[in-house]
């Protein structure tokens, strides 16, 4: 699907420092991959699993 949006330069630029990827459209598309991931991750919580290891790992993540 192509889009047209205009993405914060230093969000951007921090994503690619991050994940070494060299273009904003890659840098895009695996941000919102992470955020899916961790979506799925919490949504389950209420039902089962650890609320303090998932917090545990979303701050390491963050690191």
């Amino acid at each position: 699907m192509r889009v047209t949006i205009d993405l914060d330069d230093e969000l951007i630029a921090e994503v690619m420092e991050i994940t070494g990827l060299s273009s904003a459209e890659a840098a895009a598309e695996e941000a919102l991959r992470e955020f899916i991931r961790r979506h799925r991750e919490l949504r389950g919580v209420g039902r089962q699993g650890n609320l303090s290891g998932i917090r545990d790992s979303w701050r390491t993540d963050e690191s």
